[in-house]
């Protein structure tokens, strides 16, 4: 029996109708996929509909950490591991593959996979994600909530696989927008509410403001090589420059209100009596 009749495939979508046709066509081999909507509106449900495969389920959203642990745990799972997926992945056919040819020991409790980004369809040479774990055992796994994303932990050996998932995202730019303003401020909550021991180092260089954006921009211009990708390079720089440079107005800005209400309650405060 292929090791696909043994994994559900989980994807969260919001408004994704530019993308999750193609995430769809790419999963064909699968035979259980379920989509945990947020409540769109711009005919991504009506695309659901054309995948007899698709189990569609609705829950108004809060944050990543809780829409993923619903999903894990009240829609009716049943299978032992679990392909995670965001509506803008696109898995290869290689990944697929090997996937179908896994047998792994009780001990291996998920596998990273790694990306390639792609900006509408053109990959660059490099990217700033991080392999993620994406296929694991469903009953060793939780989630946390980390700044404005989500984690998943678990006990056990984590390997790799070697196929990739393209992270290929064609949502309007406005909705791009919108969405990094909203990271922006879960991230700044994150950054100023944490200990500081507890941050990596390249969090406190975030929570520096300044730093990160001229950083990431020369990082990801000249080290990942998006300077020898055309446009498509040209667009992914510069938005995570505008990623980080959002988080980083979010900072200052918080920081300046705090300042400036305490001198002012300063100011109100009545002067003592001699």
């Amino acid at each position: 029996m292929s090791f696909l009749e043994q994994v559900s495939v989980l994807i969260l979508t919001y408004n994704e109708a530019p993308n999750i046709w193609r995430t769809l066509d790419a999963l064909y081999s699968f035979s259980d996929v379920i989509v945990l909507d947020s409540g769109s509106n711009d005919g991504t449900i009506e695309i659901l509909g054309r995948y007899p495969k698709v189990r569609y389920r609705s829950r108004t959203f809060d944050t990543h950490g809780a829409q993923w642990s619903y999903g894990l745990t009240s829609c009716g799972i049943d299978r032992p591991w679990i392909l995670a997926l965001d509506a803008d992945y696109i898995m290869s056919s290689a990944l697929v593959d090997e996937i179908a040819l896994l047998s792994p020991g009780t001990s291996i409790s998920g596998y990273r996979v790694a990306f390639r980004y792609c900006v509408f369809g053109r990959p660059l040479s490099a990217t700033l994600y991080p392999p993620v774990v994406a296929l694991y055992r469903r009953e060793r796994a939780h989630y946390l909530q980390t700044g404005h994303t989500q984690k998943v932990v678990m006990e056990g050996t984590i390997s790799y696989l070697q196929g990739i998932i393209d992270h290929d995202d064609r949502k309007p730019l406005l909705q791009w927008f919108a969405s990094q303003q909203k990271y922006a401020k879960l991230e700044a909550d994150h950054l100023l509410t944490s200990p500081r021991a507890s941050l990596r180092r390249v969090d406190k260089t975030r929570l520096m403001a300044w730093p990160a954006p001229i950083l990431v921009f020369i990082y990801t211009l000249f080290a990942k090589g998006c300077i020898f990708d055309g446009w498509p390079g040209w667009l992914y720089v510069l938005q995570r420059t505008l990623a980080e440079t959002m988080i980083g107005i979010e900072i200052v800005d918080r920081r300046l209100r705090a300042s400036s209400t305490g001198s002012a309650q300063g100011a109100t405060r009545p002067a003592s009596k001699k």
